[in-house]
């Protein structure tokens, strides 16, 4: 492989280190939330404190469907789907952030027996604890019961619930001029796919499929989301692959370096509690996230999403898994060896307004800012190596995850 077919050993002989800052390698969880109903945490919220506003009637806003209509536009939207399917992210009663404690200030409060049983026992790592496991690996729920009960008490989702035949039976006629590919189908269909369901990243695309068929058709002639079986077949020089660091390999550059940089220590997007929405008018999202969904206070769940380690827009599983196993060492994604280096970034708000954004934030964009980075890219860029600069600097629990990932390197 070389840059722009430059030939095998292009990327030996002109490139020294690859910095990615804040990566999204394996795509991130609220891209499913954009293309299931256009939302956010934030767009929640808002839906929270002012019901209505977003798609009021009397003012003709429709805001989240012009949204829809135009995101489901932008094909990179689909490059940034979770991949990897369930080996990476989980399915329904197993995730690799299983025990992650989103109160981390309470780990302080632990008697020193118990800590010193926690193989994460620095005060500087955020921590895991044993504890009822909550199930990421549903990545969307339909009711927060779907996402706590046991997977034997959920329904069985059977492909015949995706067919077609009984979608589109809401014309362009009854509706007039169709917004979405909502427009094309039956409310009938659309509650038979989210009764009381729990999707993982693999069921998540059948679904997607089921209600954005066009988009998913042409989005997935440009982009893939599987792991690779044999990275030496063919079809894997086809560039839909190329986005995905589990279904291609690293060039041939041995002395090169790679570089995961990115901010930890922020609650960041991972799995949603959706509902139906109560509209059940013309030109509507039938979806929604439901901000009642609420955990502990100690919990993840907030208002309808649960939440990991990140930096708010990434969490740590995508920016970290590549650098920290994927990639490490000679492997089937990185054969000629190429040295990696996870260089974690720990959050830090700005004191004051005179800060701006922050000098320590480690925010996603925000971190470009941070001074600690800055200063890596600046010693790499004059000649510095990892080792260099001390290796890597973790401040999450990668390495826990990515020892529970089993995949084929």
């Amino acid at each position: 492989m070389g840059g722009g077919g430059g030939g095998p050993g292009w990327c030996a002989k002109h490139i020294k280190a690859v910095m990615n800052i804040g990566p999204a390698f394996l795509g991130v969880p609220k891209a499913v939330g954009n293309m299931l109903s256009a939302e956010s945490k934030d767009v929640a919220f808002i839906r929270a404190m002012a019901p209505g506003l977003l798609d009021s009637d009397i003012l003709g806003l429709q805001t989240l469907e012009h949204v829809m209509r135009v995101s489901r536009t932008w094909d990179s939207i689909i490059s940034l789907m979770p991949k990897g399917g369930e080996t990476i992210w989980g399915n329904l009663d197993w995730s690799p952030e299983e025990g992650y404690k989103c109160n981390s200030a309470k780990k302080r409060h632990l008697q020193p027996s118990q800590r010193e049983n926690n193989s994460n026992n620095s005060d500087r790592k955020i921590g895991f604890q044993v504890e009822e496991p909550t199930r990421y690996g549903r990545i969307v729920s339909f009711g927060k019961a779907a996402s706590e009960l046991p997977s034997s008490r959920l329904p069985v989702i059977h492909s015949k619930e995706f067919s077609q035949t009984s979608a589109a039976t809401n014309s362009s006629a009854s509706c007039g001029e169709i917004r979405t590919e909502y427009d094309e189908m039956s409310r009938e269909s659309i509650r038979k796919v989210a009764e009381n369901k729990a999707y993982t990243v693999s069921s998540l695309i059948d679904l997607l499929r089921f209600v954005a068929p066009k988009m998913m058709q042409r989005a997935e002639a440009h982009f893939s989301h599987g792991i690779a079986e044999n990275l030496d077949d063919p079809k894997y020089d086809h560039y839909k692959y190329w986005s995905n660091p589990l279904e291609t390999k690293l060039p041939d550059a041995p002395d090169m370096e790679i570089y995961c940089s990115y901010g930890v220590g922020i609650p960041t997007e991972r799995s949603y509690v959706y509902k139906l929405s109560p509209s059940y008018r013309c030109k509507s999202i039938p979806f929604q996230i439901d901000s009642s969904a609420d955990g502990s206070d100690s919990g993840c769940l907030k208002g309808g999403v649960y939440f990991v380690d990140g930096d708010e827009s990434v969490p740590v599983l995508s920016a970290g898994f590549m650098c920290a196993k994927g990639w490490r060492g000679r492997t089937r994604f990185n054969p000629s060896g190429i040295a990696t280096y996870v260089r974690e970034y720990r959050h830090k708000p700005p004191a004051s307004l005179l800060e701006g954004r922050g000098l320590e934030s480690g925010a996603h964009v925000d971190i470009m800012g941070n001074v600690a980075l800055i200063e890596d890219v600046l010693r790499v860029a004059a000649g510095a190596t990892g080792a260099d600069l001390g290796g890597d600097k973790i401040h999450s629990d990668i390495l826990r995850m990515s020892e529970r990932i089993n995949v084929r390197l």
